[in-house]
């Protein structure tokens, strides 16, 4: 079970959230994973596409744990293109919400030069307490 905490009298954030109370018996740390597919394999060089595929294989990560979106705690976004992420934001939220659903944990975003799979525009790292 977790809780969101939000401050009083801070606004409520939009997509994510500024805190996260966890009650749980385990917790799952999911390294980095980013748009690619089982084998591998880069399907699109789209921005929006290998988020996609980035929170596909967060799902499939969790999911080998017994957990689902749901016990999501933590997400930490690595970006290589600051511009792609908040001029898109308008299409990232649908995608979002399709496969995370309307779950928003505590949340980072930080644009990097490069990640070390030279076509990866984004890496996205998870806690999560079960």
């Amino acid at each position: 079970m977790n809780t969101t905490l939000l401050p009083e009298g801070w606004p409520r954030p939009r997509g994510y959230a500024n805190g996260i109370l966890a009650k749980g018996t385990e917790t799952i740390y999911v390294g980095g994973q980013i748009g690619w597919n089982a084998q591998c394999v880069f399907e699109t060089h789209d921005f929006i596409g290998q988020v996609k595929q980035t929170l596909l294989n967060i799902c499939a990560v969790l999911e080998a744990a017994g957990a689902g979106p749901e016990h999501i705690t933590r997400m930490t976004w690595f970006i290589t293109d600051k511009q792609a992420y908040v001029s898109r934001l308008a299409e990232l939220g649908p995608v979002y919400r399709e496969v995370i659903g309307k779950h928003f944990p505590a949340m980072s975003v930080v644009a990097v030069t490069a990640l070390i799979e030279d076509e990866a525009q984004v890496e996205i790292e998870v806690t999560a307490v079960k």
